[in-house]
């Protein structure tokens, strides 16, 4: 029996599953890290952090596996999340500056005024936002003292963190990231699939620390003086954590969907062998590539915030002491009693793209209680799905069937009917909602031979539950035109 390691490193902790060829999970690894918040809106995290992380969730998810049945590796990771490290040392040159952070806020906004924006969102399918890793990288040249130079000349390296985690798994011998996560910089050519001489000049990156762009599947190393695993092992997989979760969801038909709940909430639509250019306020992105040269294209929407504002209620507000309570909290009152809970913490994504928002509670009464604005919380991270969802038909043509759901949040069955009550279609849940490690396991094992094709992993997805709409449209209708005034003001 052979087995297949799936590392995804995510934005508070790393998970490892260990899959058999028939895909049922033999081991099971995790391990938080902390968050770091310098100043308000800024967000970074240690890479030593990280890294321990992933070897510490290895060492857990690898007890009774053989280390010789182990045929290949595949990561997923947070994507825009950017690490700069000096390339003799292995030695981080700044902490990461992850997805979330908004420092660029102002170079972006100083890009748009010089009419660079149409430029960047022809050639990227990007928008300018401080979201992507391109001003985050151009910000630790121009603030770290004495690196501009370093970098200049080659010395120092860049990533995103799966560039730091294929170094630290192959000892530094393979620096290199994959088609999605280079369509997550502000630096790559959606089109050519390369590096962009116009994009580098415009951010401020110089060519000589970017990673070789590699297919999302296929040998890219071999591991090499990892604790707990024998050298040689494949790294045979890798895709930004959004698009692995499609690749895990089985979304290989154009149109089909999902949405991710985890931090944010993250959906994503194939669109086929070609690039749909969004006049939505959407993002356009690489989905994946083979090694067979098949290469397929995704419409992305991205709420910043979804499963970190129940993070919110429960450790900064204490409404609970555990994340899955606020279900019976919310579950206690008919419905949010008029309280609107706009979840911007860190502005608000597509399709609005507004860093300058911030979180918002409307129709507060005498009688509010806990438990309505509990409420109030999932209904409004459904109803960010909302507004990108309309956009996401819209561009692509496409009236959406169903939506597949995945993350720690899709365990909520309130806010899953809820979600399918406001959007009008079926939500469908799979038996594993862990799709973003599991697309990393296809990846790498089709990249390894494991599984022969796609049609292997189409056969292995497996529905646990559907939700259908419910309730009484108008009083929707107007549940959302609340909303949409709610989110207006923030």
């Amino acid at each position: 029996m052979r087995h297949v390691i799936a590392i995804d490193q995510g934005t508070t902790g790393s998970t490892v599953l260990v899959l058999d060829e028939q895909l049922a999970v033999r081991g099971r690894g995790y391990k938080e890290f902390r968050q770091i918040y310098p100043t308000p809106g800024w967000v970074e995290h240690d890479p030593a952090d990280i890294w321990a992380s992933v070897l510490a969730a290895l060492e857990q998810a690898l007890k009774g596996i053989e280390p010789s049945t182990i045929a290949a590796i595949g990561i997923t990771n947070q994507r825009e999340t950017s690490v700069l490290w000096d390339r003799k040392t292995g030695a981080p040159c700044h902490h990461a500056i992850v997805w979330q952070d908004r420092r660029t806020a102002d170079r972006c906004a100083e890009l748009r005024r010089e009419g660079k924006e149409a430029r960047v969102r022809e050639l990227t399918g990007l928008t300018l936002d401080p979201y992507f890793a391109g001003t985050k990288v151009a910000w630790m040249l121009n603030n770290i003292s004495s690196l501009a130079a370093p970098a200049r000349a080659g010395h120092i390296a860049f990533g995103t963190i799966d560039t730091f985690l294929v170094w630290k798994l192959t000892a530094g011998a393979v620096h290199a990231t994959d088609v999605t996560n280079a369509s997550r910089t502000l630096l790559f050519d959606l089109r050519d699939l390369a590096w962009s001489d116009e994009l580098l000049e415009l951010i401020g990156v110089p060519r000589a620390i970017l990673p070789e762009v590699v297919p999302s599947s296929g040998t890219i190393g071999a591991t090499r003086g990892v604790p707990g695993l024998p050298d040689g092992i494949p790294i045979c997989g890798i895709a930004g954590d959004q698009q692995s979760a499609l690749f895990g969801q089985a979304c290989f038909t154009p149109g089909d969907a999902k949405c991710t709940y985890g931090t944010g909430a993250f959906i994503l639509m194939n669109t086929g062998d070609t690039p749909v250019a969004s006049k939505s306020g959407l993002l356009t992105t690489v989905a994946w590539k083979l090694a067979s040269g098949e290469l397929r294209y995704a419409l992305e929407g991205s709420a910043f915030i979804a499963g970190a504002a129940v993070q919110w209620l429960r450790d900064g507000l204490q409404f609970f002491s555990s994340a899955a309570e606020i279900e019976s909290l919310a579950q206690s009152v008919p419905d949010a009693g008029g309280v609107i809970v706009v979840p911007a913490f860190a502005g608000l994504g597509a399709p609005h793209w507004r860093p300058d928002a911030r979180g918002s509670i409307t129709g507060l009464t005498r009688g509010t209680t806990r438990a309505h604005i509990a409420r109030a919380t999932l209904d409004g991270i459904a109803l960010q799905n909302v507004d990108i969802l309309r956009a996401m038909e819209r561009d692509s043509g496409r009236a959406l069937a169903a939506l597949k759901v995945d993350g720690g949040a899709a365990a909520n069955n309130l806010l899953m009917q809820f979600q399918a009550d406001v959007l009008g279609v079926e939500i469908s849940r799979p038996a594993l909602v862990e799709t973003t490690a599991l697309g990393a396991a296809f990846l790498a094992g089709l990249g390894a031979g494991v599984w022969k094709d796609q049609a292997a992993v189409r056969a292995a997805w497996r529905e646990e539950r559907r939700f259908k709409p419910s309730g009484d449209r108008a009083t929707i209708a107007a549940h959302i035109a609340r909303w949409d005034a709610a989110v207006a003001k923030a």
